[in-house]
């Protein structure tokens, strides 16, 4: 439709402002030039859940704006520039701010309820692009509140290992499969903002991928999957490797950028918060090989030759990309 194009140009157009603002100011516009956008693309005339998460993502982002407005207002009465150094209470009630619209933990509550009412292209606009602008204006001033981002950072790891276990909706996981990642980022964040980018577009890929085959195939919940692995064994085998993937484990692609984070933070002698996100990142993998623990069988009528010969070069490389973490 016709609208959706032009408020889709938008919502990259408000992201892009904030990108490349120089004040705060311009940059809170871009984020709701951005969210303003978005609003619309949500909306769906097939049932209601999707107007209920547009509400409440509406709701959370404009209390998000509004602390980022008063705290502009009340303490850059003199100056407003990005490049403006500022004190640690400040750069708290901004932050918080930031990581309220991202959805971090402990400011996540709305966030896995929003996602289990969209359908799946929204749900990857919200889990990806949305997350670009917020991360970008947090690394202005991340240096000077190291604890209260470290906090967040332990809080949101923990966080979506433990809420993530029991859940059943797809969308649900994937939302705090966000939540941990996010704290990777913020991790990457503290020591090397290029990581950070590195980490991000890594994300975006195999996020891509897995909403590529969800969406396909309308798979929402856990238990439509045991018919769809017996169904597809190609849908099997890409499912398992991304997903995998997503949870970081060696040899996959999303394992790369977590060892780059881990690096660097040991070399920056971060050693306590290193060893907590990889604590509550391997309860985080637990739930994802219980979910592909069925698909790892291959029983003897299944042949990966004839699985490949059927793909198409898009899928084959979108989908190798998983399986090149350690080239």
């Amino acid at each position: 439709k016709m609208y959706k194009i032009l408020f889709f140009n938008s919502m990259i157009m408000g992201t892009l402002i904030s990108l490349s603002a120089y004040t705060w100011f311009s940059a809170w516009m871009g984020l709701e030039i951005n969210l303003l956008s978005i609003i619309p693309l949500m909306k769906t005339h097939k049932n209601k859940y999707p107007s209920e998460s547009a509400l409440k993502y509406f709701i959370t982002q404009v209390m998000a704006s509004s602390i980022l407005l008063f705290s502009m207002i009340y303490f850059f009465s003199t100056s407003n520039l990005l490049s403006e150094i500022i004190e640690t209470m400040e750069s708290m009630m901004m932050s918080s701010s930031l990581l309220l619209k991202m959805g971090a933990a402990p400011f996540h509550f709305w966030f896995p309820e929003v996602m289990s009412g969209l359908n799946w292209t929204n749900s990857f606009i919200l889990l990806t692009w949305q997350k670009i602008a917020p991360l970008a204006l947090l690394s202005y001033n991340i240096k000077i509140n190291v604890f209260f981002i470290s906090t967040i950072i332990i809080t949101s790891s923990i966080v979506s290992g433990i809420q993530g276990l029991n859940q059943v909706c797809l969308r649900k996981i994937m939302a705090y499969s966000s939540i941990n990642h996010v704290s990777w980022m913020l991790s990457a964040m503290l020591s090397s903002m290029n990581i950070c980018i590195f980490y991000f577009i890594i994300y975006m890929i195999i996020n891509f991928n897995m909403i590529f085959i969800l969406k396909k195939f309308k798979l929402y919940y856990l238990n439509q999957l045991a018919p769809m692995f017996s169904y597809s064994k190609k849908i099997k085998f890409f499912f398992m490797l991304n997903f995998l993937s997503l949870g970081g484990l060696p040899p996959f692609l999303g394992f790369l950028p977590k060892w780059l984070v881990i690096n660097n933070m040991v070399n920056s002698s971060n050693y306590t918060l290193a060893c907590m996100l990889i604590i509550f990142t391997l309860v985080s993998l637990y739930f994802y090989l219980r979910i592909t623990f069925s698909s790892f069988s291959i029983i003897n009528e299944e042949s990966l030759i004839i699985l490949f010969n059927k793909m198409s070069f898009f899928q084959f490389m979108s989908n190798f990309m998983s399986l090149m973490g350690l080239t």
